[in-house]
């Protein structure tokens, strides 16, 4: 029956401090603007990448030159 109350006892002290973190990230707006994060995979699509310098090709190309 010990066993009982320390599991009783854990589960309240777990759910307690769910609770607050919860309440401490609703009041520090932390769920503010959650669906900007999905699109942050996209951000960088935005951006145009830079340029990598043209490299000469080598011989036996499928391009030629005239």
């Amino acid at each position: 029956m010990e066993l009982t109350w320390i599991a009783i006892a854990a589960s309240l002290l777990m759910g307690g401090g769910a609770l607050l973190i919860f309440i401490w990230a609703a009041r520090s707006h932390q769920f503010r603007r959650f669906e900007d994060v999905k699109y942050q995979v996209f951000w960088s699509d935005l951006q145009e990448p830079p340029k990598a310098p043209a490299k000469e090709q080598k011989h036996g190309s499928s391009t030629k030159k005239d």
